[in-house]
């Protein structure tokens, strides 16, 4: 009687799929624009902000520099800002204290 092969084979990742997403810190210049995950340091968890090429990444009015953004979508046509186009510049991320809307 034979012995039963094992079905287990090694594969090979290719370089690039598995890498993850570049992350950035406040105050560096955002290389991208589009729509950006947010993690703070402990009090809130991981949300999402759109912002704009060029602007700086905005601190936390908690956690201060305690913030890591990874780019989840680009933006597609970047080039269809026109000088009319109403700019929103986000300057600090704020305080959401999930808690006080509990508790009303």
């Amino acid at each position: 009687m034979r012995a039963n092969r094992s079905s287990l084979f090694l594969v090979n990742s290719v370089a690039g799929r598995m890498a993850r997403h570049p992350r950035f810190r406040t105050d560096e210049i955002v290389p991208q624009s589009g729509i950006y995950r947010v993690r703070h340091r402990k009090h809130r968890l991981p949300h999402e902000v759109t912002l704009l090429r060029d602007n700086t990444f905005p601190r936390c009015a908690k956690c201060k520099d305690a913030v890591v953004f990874e780019l989840l979508q680009a933006a597609k046509n970047e080039t269809d800002m026109t000088e009319f186009s109403t700019r929103i510049y986000l300057y600090e991320l704020p305080v959401i204290d999930d808690e006080k809307d509990i508790a009303v």
